[in-house]
């Protein structure tokens, strides 16, 4: 239950603060443009709170927090005072109401700057991109990669953290070309490898690109010392304790925190007998984890975190810190990458190139949220940054109901020089909410399937 309420926590959170942002885009423009604004709602249904504003905007906070929207005064939704006739929405020239309509996207859009423009000018610590292992006769064998080599740069962007080296391989591959990398070896030496363009074109459509090209990243060898609890896991009900150190599971000496993960995945339910070391003395304990699902049935667990020896991980660590102009420059070009990128998995699966299975629908988010807040500051504010991404290209869609779909509309009106009739726009309506609930239903779909899987 406390997992429960704190993915739905960060979820509510992250929706609350994507969707006001989006809708201060609206406002914020109509307002500077002259246009009165009725009201400024954050959720739809019942209001939990209201207030009237000295400028006379009501603002709302409604109980379903699913979206938001911004009331602004519009001939063709009520009977407007004649002294008020100028401050409608649909009396403004074309460009006023399109830069209404567009700042909900744009303002998402710049809010993800924003946020990796913080992250980099802060510092944004990372695992450098160092290799753990090469799958023989893969793609990344045949190029040349070898254990202990460091990913420097793949394509035309730098590498120095794996986050960084997946989001380039996932963009550069969809291009299906031979793609250069940069590697630095054991020795120190650096070498320049090709991926075969042919061979990243025929790779499956899996999100998990570094397993598709046979690269998995290198970690260090833990000891099996326990450093958190999960309260009323398996872990701590068992009586363990932080600082305790795994000697053996059923007689097998563990000599890492890899091999004690393992004992534990592969015995859910069972009842295994340890030997642990704490304080100078030996003990003994049985401890059962729990069956949850995993990828491939139930897999066990027990709720304990790792100790991470700080001089150990050092070595792993890589820390990304600018001054604020190139901070700004790498967050731009972070943003377009990711904008097109999503793009192009989108128009992969419109033709059938990619599958659904890339949609997430409000659980797979929901899941993102809590497990980002998890993680860290550093990791929520990235994931903020991603999803105000998704739903500033989403809004520029050219489908009726989105702010893309009033866009269109807008650019008929600028080519023909006039509206498009109300019964077309109406029509448009109606299609655009057969496509969206479509879309909805589609992702819920998949998330339900990923979950039950």
């Amino acid at each position: 239950m406390p997992d429960l309420l704190h993915t739905l926590l960060s979820f509510l959170v992250a929706l609350g603060v994507l969707i006001t942002v989006h809708e201060f885009g609206h406002f914020w423009v109509a307002r500077r443009l002259g246009v009165k604004v009725l009201r400024f709602s954050i959720g739809f249904g019942r209001p939990l709170w209201r207030r009237v504003g000295g400028d006379g905007t009501e603002y709302v906070l409604a109980g379903i927090p699913l979206g938001g929207y911004v009331k602004m005064l519009d001939e063709r939704e009520e009977t407007v005072d004649p002294a008020e006739v100028h401050r409608a929405f649909n009396r403004q020239v074309l460009w006023k109401r399109a830069a209404i309509v567009l700042a909900g996207p744009l303002f998402n859009l710049g809010f993800a700057i924003l946020l990796y423009w913080g992250l980099l000018v802060v510092g944004e610590t990372g695992s450098r991109a160092l290799i753990g292992a090469v799958t023989p006769g893969s793609l990344a064998a045949e190029a040349g990669i070898e254990v202990g080599d460091e990913l420097l740069q793949i394509g035309d962007r730098p590498t120095p953290t794996w986050e960084a080296a997946v989001f380039a391989l996932m963009a550069e591959s969809l291009e299906g070309q031979d793609l250069p990398i940069r590697v630095r070896d054991r020795d120190g030496d650096e070498q320049r490898l090709v991926l075969s363009g042919p061979g990243l074109a025929a790779l499956p459509d899996d999100p998990a690109i570094l397993g598709q090209i046979g690269l998995s990243p290198a970690q260090p060898p833990l000891p099996p010392r326990i450093a958190t609890l999960v309260p009323g896991e398996a872990a701590d009900r068992a009586g363990l304790k932080p600082g305790d150190l795994i000697l053996s599971v059923a007689g097998e000496p563990v000599a890492t925190w890899d091999a004690w993960v393992k004992q534990v995945r592969d015995h859910p339910g069972q009842s295994l007998s340890l030997r642990l070391a704490r304080g100078g003395e030996e003990l003994d304990l049985d401890l059962t984890p729990r069956p949850v699902p995993g990828p491939d049935g139930e897999i066990g667990r027990v709720g304990a975190g790792v100790e991470v020896p700080e001089a150990l991980l050092a070595e792993y660590r890589a820390e990304v810190r600018l001054g604020p102009l190139d901070a700004a420059r790498v967050a731009v070009a972070k943003t377009f990458d990711m904008s097109w990128l999503m793009l192009k998995v989108m128009g992969r699966m419109l033709t059938g190139q990619a599958s659904v299975e890339n949609l997430s629908g409000p659980i797979s988010i929901a899941e993102s949220a809590g497990r980002s807040a998890s993680h860290g500051v550093d990791y929520f504010i990235k994931f903020l940054a991603v999803v105000s991404i998704s739903l500033g290209v989403l809004n520029l869609l050219p489908i009726p109901l989105l702010d893309g779909g009033h866009l269109l509309f807008f650019l008929v009106e600028a080519v023909k020089g006039s509206p498009l009739s109300e019964s077309l726009q109406m029509l448009g309506q109606r299609v655009g909410v057969v496509l969206i609930a479509a879309l909805m239903s589609l992702a819920f779909y998949v998330d339900l399937q990923r979950l039950f899987n």
